[in-house]
């Protein structure tokens, strides 16, 4: 079945880095799009970024633009999301997304926390 597991988040100061990692099972990874979402407390997910199939198309959230890099590696079955300049209000728990067969799968989630 298919299964995404993410890791690399946690506890950052403002201005920091930090890269997250996706690690996908079950599917033919390299067919399929991926994504990243956030949901911050008491918000709605929000769709950050989105790769194509072969990596060749990236989009942003406007609110990441600049800042992060959704990346991925076919031989791998993994997709990254490199976050730089890290801010306060990017403090979410980060999901790893995948529509297979027109069912959409999601990771547990890993917390970003961006605080002094």
């Amino acid at each position: 079945q298919v299964q995404l597991v993410e890791s690399g988040g946690g506890l950052v100061q403002p201005g920091g880095s930090l890269r997250l990692s996706c690690a996908a099972s079950g599917f033919t990874f390299s067919n399929y799009a991926m994504s990243w979402y956030r949901q911050a407390p008491g918000k709605e997910r929000e769709l950050v970024a989105v790769i194509s199939s072969a990596g060749s198309s990236t989009t942003y959230a406007d609110s990441v633009k600049g800042r992060f890099t959704i990346s991925r590696d076919n031989a791998k079955n993994t997709v990254y999301l490199r976050m730089h300049s890290l801010k306060p209000e990017d403090t979410a728990v980060y999901y790893c997304n995948a529509r297979v067969f027109g069912d959409e799968y999601w990771g547990q989630g890993t917390q970003v926390t961006v605080s002094s």
